[in-house]
């Protein structure tokens, strides 16, 4: 039998400079609608930058909240999530980005009422955090082509799946392929010039692109997805079928799940992180640590083991 878990302290954190977000008070109705009931005593706050948001998280969580809703992409799960990694406090997304990679692994809609009473009547379940060194991920880690266009994406000013191809298309005839040495839990191969090299938690990278479809956000391990270069039209027959989630169909794409992945590189540059650039060295060393972030997830989500519902308030009113 499962634990209800009642909710009691409440914090929304939001960025209207989300992708998503033009007008903040859609999702911060949604939420009172469902979640501003007697029993919670339910808190707004606004995330004016990354540091300013981890500020306000540490703040809540020496408070004594039980739950955190950030309302926001995939960039601020990030910074909202490595605040919460080890920490008894849940974490809930109502997604306002431009990817929503999280929101879509686990199955949360994208209009803000939808996703606000699905996680409302949801369950809470463990998972997996992948580590770049000694900055975690949630959703996935990318370290070639794939990382190069979100510098072409940041440089937009329209967000969507569009500017992402556009990027894609431009830096694909940029891109200078480099070949990648790999430990492998121990085994050692050779990644040749591959122009898509990215590391999952979970299975997407936003926009209903299933990059890893056998990914899994409990079973303590990440997967490493290779694509080596293609002509163009070979390329694009690829892209489409990430969206019908049939990529890993592909002859030419290599799969391995792992616990311990060490990279070596010709030359250092910058990787993908939940949709965010960071710079890295030549040599990046990928871990896993299992069952480390607590989320509340849609009832009938799929992708990992339920493990505990959420209660509604003996005194909540009806």
């Amino acid at each position: 039998m499962e634990d209800s878990i009642p909710l009691r302290e409440v914090l929304v954190l939001f960025n209207r400079r989300s992708g998503g977000m033009a007008n903040p008070w859609i999702q911060l109705d949604a939420l009172s609608e469902w979640w501003d009931r007697s029993g919670i005593n339910l808190v707004y706050q606004e995330s004016k930058d990354p540091e300013d948001g981890k500020r306000k998280i540490r703040q809540a969580v020496a408070r004594g909240i039980d739950t955190l809703i950030v309302a926001g992409g995939d960039g601020m799960i990030n910074t909202v999530g490595a605040e919460l990694v080890g920490k008894d406090v849940a974490l809930a997304v109502i997604p306002a980005g431009s990817g929503n990679g999280f929101a879509g692994h686990f199955g949360i809609p994208l209009r803000s009422k939808e996703a606000a009473q699905l996680l409302r009547t949801g369950r809470r379940q463990r998972i997996d955090v992948g580590y770049a060194g000694d900055r975690p991920f949630f959703v996935t880690a990318s370290l070639a082509w794939d990382a190069d266009l979100v510098r072409g994406f940041q440089s937009s000013p329209v967000r969507g799946i569009l500017p992402y191809v556009l990027a894609g298309i431009y830096h694909y005839f940029t891109y200078e392929p480099q070949d990648f040495q790999i430990e492998l839990d121990g085994e050692l191969l050779t990644i040749e010039k591959p122009m898509v090299l990215t590391v999952a938690n979970l299975t997407q990278y936003g926009g209903g692109a299933i990059i890893a479809p056998e990914a899994q956000p409990d079973d303590g391990k990440l997967a490493l997805v290779a694509v080596p270069r293609m002509e163009p039209l070979d390329l694009l027959s690829s892209v489409v079928r990430l969206f019908d989630g049939t990529v890993s169909h592909v002859p030419e794409i290599r799969t391995w799940s792992f616990q311990r992945m060490v990279v070596r590189r010709e030359r250092p540059d910058p990787i993908q992180l939940d949709g965010e650039l960071v710079d890295c060295s030549r040599e990046i060393v990928f871990t896993v640590k299992p069952a480390a972030l607590d989320v509340i997830v849609p009832a009938l989500a799929t992708g990992g083991s339920s493990d505990r519902t959420i209660a509604k308030s003996e005194t909540e009113e009806t």
